[in-house]
């Protein structure tokens, strides 16, 4: 094999793409920035126990391991930065009241998440910790529509669920953890056969509202028919309110429901939203409520936000413009480069072209140039496709 070919999944960005990555990223962190977010930088690399505990737990089958050759200690690399985050706002900053923290970095899945997906994902993500009310959930969602805004992506849907429905109808289930994953599976699927096989054996009320649930999505109208159809499971009532509650404040968006479903079910503690675009094979934004997520750090404090991947994000919209900038000669002359440097600091790109070497660029159109006359360098415009 070709010692310059990648692994699978892995896979070089080259210039344009790159410029269109960076841009896009500095643009989603001073949107969090401007709603009051501070930026942390966790570490790549961690204690493997210290990923994998509690929530992260979930994430073992993603995270590449191996052994630090200082410790002995095992060591992962991060699938997933939020038990990181949490881990800085429970043991690091222990505020008392509500902090907003946002992140941009690599994650490493040791297997794609989807089909054609990149396993080094650039993750960019935003969390609010110390509030249990719906504003929390609300601003997330607000943030990550206008994060998507920013890139270009403007026809979205909303879709909400969640996960305290199916805890509520498991509750007096006694379950074995393989026969709980195998409903979990069923659900997303919406396998209708393989739940009643599964759920054969529960409780009457249990196993109506269990094979309810995969016939509960579409418009507003199935939180009318779900208050109908799970009206006897305690507690349903009011996450219906929530959900409800949270729609009418997306009145300009397009919201959608599915309560069957559970993705992140082991992560997620309330209500969970995904947001969709066309010409997306899945979900660009997920996140939600994980309230949970600090607990095994000795912290258990409310939790909302969400995270994207920048890399799929931009997969899926229009390539930026190429960059303008000014084309200048090769040469010792003092007042060449004075002018040259006035540019540079002024925020122009300026290319030189090296003697008898054409300059090869994908990502700049080189509509000035830099020329001489009468004595001074002055800007003058060209055609930028003649160079």
């Amino acid at each position: 094999m070709s010692a310059w070919v990648l692994p699978d999944h892995i896979a070089d960005v080259l210039p344009s793409e790159a410029r269109h990555i960076e841009e896009l990223r500095r643009g989603l962190l001073d949107t969090a920035r401007c709603y009051g977010y501070e930026l942390v930088m966790p570490p790549l690399l961690e204690h493997l126990e210290s990923l994998l505990t509690g929530t992260g737990e979930a994430l073992d089958l993603q995270t590449f391991k191996l052994v630090d050759q200082l410790s002995g200690r095992s060591l992962g690399l991060r699938a997933d930065t939020t038990p990181q985050v949490a881990r800085i706002d429970a043991h690091l900053l222990n505020r008392k009241g509500v902090t907003r923290l946002c992140y941009c970095g690599p994650v490493l899945h040791a297997r794609p998440d989807r089909p054609h997906a990149t396993r080094e994902p650039l993750q960019f993500g935003a969390e609010i910790y110390g509030h249990a009310g719906l504003e929390a959930d609300l601003e997330a969602l607000g943030l990550a529509r206008e994060c998507l805004g920013i890139a270009g992506v403007h026809e979205t849907t909303i879709d909400l669920a969640d996960v305290r429905i199916v805890r509520a109808l498991l509750a007096d289930v006694d379950l074995p953890t393989a026969q709980l994953a195998n409903i979990h599976c069923a659900l997303a699927a919406k396998d209708t056969a393989a739940l009643t096989e599964l759920a054969k054996e529960f409780p009457r009320n249990s196993r109506e509202a269990l094979l309810a649930l995969p016939q509960l999505y579409g418009d507003i109208s199935v939180l009318d028919e779900a208050q109908r159809v799970l009206k006897d499971i305690p507690g349903v009532d009011l996450v219906l309110s929530n959900l409800r509650w949270l729609a009418s404040r997306l009145e300009d968006a397009n919201v959608s429901f599915d309560l069957a479903d559970l993705r992140g079910y082991a992560y997620y503690s309330g209500a969970r939203f995904a947001i969709y675009a066309p010409g997306a094979s899945d979900a660009l934004v997920r996140g939600g409520r994980y309230d949970e997520v600090g607990a095994v750090f000795g912290r258990n404090r409310p939790a909302a936000g969400f995270s994207l991947d920048i890399k799929q994000v931009v997969s899926v919209v229009a390539p930026r413009a190429l960059r303008p900038a000014i084309r200048a000669p090769w040469g010792g002359d003092s007042g060449l480069s004075a002018a040259i440097a006035v540019l540079r600091r002024s925020g122009e790109t300026v290319v030189c072209a090296l003697p008898e070497r054409e300059s090869e660029v994908d990502e700049f159109c080189c509509d000035r140039e830099l020329v001489r006359k009468a004595d001074q360098w002055v800007v003058q415009p060209i055609d930028c496709y003649e160079n």
